[in-house]
């Protein structure tokens, strides 16, 4: 039986736990990195080269992509807070599916998502709904343009490069602390300066 692994926050993430998946090896990630995106200045990428050993702990988690959790299998979250994928991507629906099952099991963890990936989001989410406790944050593709929020997302999130206008910049420090994205509210662009 597989355990799912969670990684505990640092740095900004500091005391948020996280489902993971590397970058290294999901080819959606991979495709990003070549075009004009944000994913260029992947942090994600920079730190998995920094630290070998988080994309091992990564990888435990491609199962979630691969076939339906076992109830056994879902973890058991005891904070207010936690986030999906703050490393990494959806890789498939399935991945998308399993993290759904986590969320419903987990009734009173509000969790987040970024993705670039609407179409898969919204297919399942037609089919199964979407959980209470699940806030889904779109992240504009491209540094410094503000993407439509797609259908069945709750936030847009936009990278902007230094120098920028700071007056539309909303995003400063730690999450555990602000939890703009971490909790249902009137905001739903949320930019930051490009790390």
């Amino acid at each position: 039986m597989n355990a799912v692994h969670l990684t505990k926050g640092s740095g900004k993430l500091a005391g948020i736990q996280s489902i993971n998946t590397p970058t290294s090896t999901n080819p959606f990630c991979q495709a990003m990195q070549k075009k004009d995106s944000v994913c260029k200045s992947c942090y994600a990428q920079r730190y998995e080269k920094l630290r070998p050993n988080i994309v091992e702990a990564f990888k435990r988690n491609k199962f979630l992509s691969e076939r339906e959790l076992l109830p056994q299998e879902i973890p058991a979250i005891n904070e207010q807070i936690a986030r999906f994928a703050s490393y990494g991507e959806l890789i498939n629906m399935m991945h998308f599916i399993n993290l759904l099952r986590i969320a419903l099991a987990n009734p009173r963890t509000i969790f987040t998502l970024w993705t670039k990936r609407p179409k898969i989001v919204q297919i399942v989410l037609k089919l199964l709904g979407k959980p209470d406790n699940l806030i889904l944050i779109y992240s504009s593709p491209i540094v410094g343009k503000v993407s439509a929020l797609p259908k069945g997302f709750d936030k847009v999130f936009t990278a902007f490069a230094r120098g920028s206008d700071m007056t539309d910049i909303n995003c400063h420090g730690a999450c555990n602390d602000c939890r703009l994205c971490y909790s249902h509210n009137n905001t739903t662009y949320i930019n930051e300066i490009i790390k």
